[in-house]
């Protein structure tokens, strides 16, 4: 496919913005004729399919050792902090540093981007979240901000030590989001991360509901750092490839976001996130542990005011009889997210002479294929 690729160089040591113009580089793995289950997916097949979500990514590279960068989620392009959206955070695992998870559990409410980096990059992410609120025309009185910051430990391929990523990393990847293409593999936090023992990354995916259960959609994206035995369309590749956890040391982390347009309240978006590690699970994710996997949900449908004339909020929401098509869907985009990360990730060499090799997507292919895995 056609690459159309710009990139803003913010110095000379290699550290890039990865817009949303970016065209996927590698085939998909649908277009390998590999299926995930039955739902059809949004026009992008990314979480931009849900109306007013931007992605932005900031890609660090730097010498032989610094492999690392951040991702920002925007559910909508007003002010979050004045109207905040309903969320919910689920924790599979809970070996994380996820700053922001009580006051999302106990309001139900999303403030700030969401941001995804490395693990010891959590605070620096955290004080930019807090710089790029506070700055925003009509916060000019806000005394409390609660950043959402979620991570994954690049450590192998990345200096995490050096702690590389900068507040302007952060800021630049929330103010140059987008809509459109969402770029995959080795890109922003996805640069230095690894999975089931092969080259991860960000990977994203989405679904779209026919009319006749609600015409919803449903978008995930993933940072895939973590270990289990591969699956892919239902069959053992980690096995056939012979890399899998206990064989080969493979652990680690699994940050996924999910997006809706669907009106849900913060309990049925808890319940939405509980499928999305349903996903997970379905590519062979063990959620080990030294595993942080976290779910964070978040509804585009409406947004709550931080002031109200009115004591009351009065909503429409969708009933639970009419959420398991949702919970389908996500599961679903979850578990083709992954895999599209693994299939866009490329062979990595890091830190200390560390290399990762990306999937080897032919050979996995050609076994699909004479399985009869693919159409």
């Amino acid at each position: 496919m056609p690459i159309t690729l710009r990139t803003l160089c913010l110095v000379n040591l290699g550290v890039f913005l990865t817009t949303m113009t970016l065209a996927q580089s590698v085939k998909r793995p649908r277009e390998y004729g590999i299926r995930f289950g039955v739902l059809p997916t949004g026009p992008l097949n990314a979480i931009t399919d849900v109306a007013g979500v931007r992605v932005g990514q900031v890609t660090v590279q730097q010498g032989a050792s610094v492999r690392t960068g951040v991702t920002a989620i925007l559910p909508h392009t007003g002010n979050l902090f004045q109207q905040k959206s309903p969320a919910a955070i689920y924790i599979g695992n809970g070996f994380g540093k996820l700053t922001g998870y009580s006051q999302v559990e106990e309001l139900g409410t999303l403030e700030t981007p969401i941001v995804l980096t490395n693990t010891l990059s959590v605070p620096t992410a955290t004080d930019a979240l807090i710089d790029y609120t506070l700055r925003q025309p009509g916060n000019e009185q806000v005394r409390s901000v609660n950043p959402v910051v979620g991570e994954t430990n690049d450590g192998f391929l990345n200096d995490v030590r050096g702690r590389h990523i900068t507040k302007q990393h952060v800021l630049t990847a929330i103010q140059e989001a987008k809509t459109g293409p969402v770029a995959e593999g080795n890109v922003g936090a996805g640069t230095g991360t690894v999975c089931f023992g092969f080259k991860g990354g960000i990977g994203t995916s989405s679904r779209k509901l026919p009319s006749s259960l609600g015409g919803y959609t449903v978008g995930v994206l993933v940072q895939t750092n973590f270990g289990g035995v591969l699956q892919i369309a239902g069959m053992p590749v980690g096995v056939e490839l012979g890399k899998y956890s206990f064989k080969e040391n493979l652990d680690g982390s699994c940050m996924m976001v999910v997006l809706t347009d669907a009106p849900l309240d913060a309990r049925n978006l808890k319940r939405l996130a509980k499928r999305a590690f349903m996903g997970l699970a379905k590519t062979g994710g063990i959620a080990s542990n030294g595993s942080g996997d976290y779910v964070i949900a978040v509804s585009t449908a409406y947004q709550l005011p931080h002031d109200s004339k009115t004591s009351l909020d009065t909503l429409a929401l969708l009933r639970n009889d009419n959420t398991s098509a949702l919970f389908m869907a996500a599961i679903e985009a979850t578990e083709e997210a992954i895999v599209n990360s693994l299939f866009a990730a490329k062979t990595t060499v890091g830190d200390q002479g560390h290399q990762v090799d990306a999937l080897p997507v032919p050979r996995v292919f050609d076994w699909l294929k004479k399985a009869g895995q693919t159409r």
